[in-house]
């Protein structure tokens, strides 16, 4: 069963320093096994910024939170604070749609 793992968080970088970051560390989330897709956001009010992970199973999220990578996301973005969520994919309203089909 897929998994989503959503990360929200606030950064005390400016926006542009915080998109710069995001995107240089973009490359590295490619290599992430079981990491079928990422999504990036940002909200236009307070500013911080969002991560939506789908994972192809509970086992590569799992995997992905001992790595170096996930744990180095509040260092990387000078995090104030980060909020984590976990839910497993129930359905897409558009199967034929990514992330995940």
């Amino acid at each position: 069963m897929a998994v989503i793992l959503f990360v929200r968080v606030k950064s005390g970088l400016d926006p542009q320093e915080l998109e710069n970051r995001l995107l240089e560390r973009m490359p590295k989330f490619k290599e992430v096994p079981g990491l079928i897709q990422k999504i990036y956001g940002r909200d236009p009010e307070s500013g911080d910024a969002c991560g939506i992970y789908f994972f192809d199973s509970p086992e590569s999220l799992k995997a992905f939170k001992e790595t170096e990578l996930a744990k180095t996301i509040p260092v990387a973005y000078e995090a104030i604070e980060v909020r984590r969520e976990v839910y497993e994919l129930l359905y897409a309203l558009h199967d034929e749609r990514g992330p995940v089909t």
